[in-house]
């Protein structure tokens, strides 16, 4: 389980201190998948690279099953796979097998349980015809379809996603969501921002709300239908942005 707890993060633009997330307190529980919505600039971007310790919070702490992530990052990015928006992570000049494999063993598998890896994420995600050209040349559903099989070779416990789908057509965002549904079966953790909210609704247990750094919801999807007896997503972010609704 995650638990955030009254967690605040400022960053300098120029001359002015701008608040990315405002004393923000949730929990992600362990084998759930968690959709996490806001405008740009909410804050979910920030958020997320706390959750895998790329940036440390001002105040307040973040811990994973009780201990604290920022004490013993190494061990926490173990259990972790993480691909951010466009930020896909991959070396141009090395194909698509070379790339999954040198980030195989940065994570210190075996050769075995790499090529297994390789092989099974391939099929999964369509990728076999190209799994040996070099990436520079690869289309940019390609190159996201590779940036996620990155992702997830090491098969980690807890999976964060922004934007994951960004790039990939229709076919392609299917699969995705098809490993969605099998990594929950399996009780793995999922946290991913997207701005589809067809994805919330179809993939997601529970919903965060995030607007200018804080939270406006916080919970599960059914609930918050049934407390606004209404089941549009984008119409309930909306009236709880305009509402000023904070989750306490």
């Amino acid at each position: 389980m995650i638990v955030v707890d009254q967690v605040t993060k400022q960053f300098k633009d120029k001359k002015q201190v701008v608040k990315a997330i405002d004393y923000l307190s949730l929990t992600v529980k362990k084998g759930h998948v968690v959709g996490l919505i806001g405008e740009n600039g909410a804050g979910k971007t920030t958020l997320l690279r706390m959750l895998c310790t790329l940036i440390e919070p001002d105040e307040g702490n973040i811990t994973l099953d009780g201990e604290n992530i920022f004490e013993n990052k190494e061990k926490v990015r173990s259990r972790l796979g993480v691909l951010f928006g466009s930020e896909t992570g991959l070396y141009n000049r090395l194909t698509a097998r070379e790339n999954l494999e040198y980030f195989g063993t940065l994570y210190g598998m075996s050769s075995h349980d790499i090529k297994n890896q390789i092989e099974m994420l391939a099929k999964r995600f369509g990728m076999r015809k190209y799994l040996d050209r070099k990436v520079e040349g690869f289309s940019k559903g390609m190159r996201q379809k590779v940036a996620i099989a990155r992702t997830l070779i090491h098969n980690p416990d807890i999976v964060l996603f922004d934007e994951p789908t960004t790039g990939l057509d229709i076919t392609s965002s299917n699969i995705f969501r098809e490993f969605i549904y099998q990594y929950k079966s399996e009780g793995k953790t999922i946290v991913f921002s997207t701005h589809i909210m067809d994805e919330i609704a179809q993939l997601c247990e529970d919903v965060i709300m995030m607007h200018k750094g804080q939270i406006v919801y916080e919970g599960s999807l059914e609930d918050l239908y049934a407390q606004e007896n209404n089941r549009d997503l984008n119409y309930l972010f909306t009236s709880k942005v305009v509402r000023g609704d904070l989750y306490v």
